[in-house]
């Protein structure tokens, strides 16, 4: 069982997960704080962008991937990866850009928590059709 279509977004959310751990080591570099975030705000908020991503993406990376394994189409795999990569995207921009809760952190947390629903769903399906 090939997982080709999840191994793509987790190729580009892993460039995405080394972008924002660089993000963290050059605020942490500028701000001269060695641990927690030394009372920085960009820190902070680079810190919670990458553990936030760090949180999230690899269940919905897992769950993406048994859909894949239990026949969900490329289709419909490239959908839930387009829309973790925005999300994401969408989330990290929220956070780092903007203050409060925003329409970018809103489509963020819903697309994520979505595609880790319907994953999930299509995982819960497939092993129900299975067992009928």
């Amino acid at each position: 069982m090939s997982v080709a279509v999840t191994g793509l977004y987790a190729g580009i959310l892993g460039i995405v997960y080394f972008a924002l751990s660089m993000r963290v080591i050059s605020n942490r570099v500028r701000a001269r704080v060695n641990l927690l975030d030394g009372g920085d705000e960009a820190l902070t908020r680079a810190m919670r962008v990458h553990g936030n991503f760090a949180e999230y993406v690899p269940f919905a990376l897992l769950l993406m991937a048994l859909a894949e394994m239990q026949g969900g189409s490329g289709l419909f795999m490239h959908a839930l990866g387009t829309v973790l990569i925005v999300c994401r995207l969408c989330h990290a921009y929220a956070i780092t850009a903007t203050t409060g809760l925003n329409t970018f952190r809103q489509i963020g947390f819903a697309g994520t928590f979505g595609v880790i629903f319907v994953a999930g769903g299509y995982a819960v399906y497939r092993f129900a059709a299975a067992a009928i």
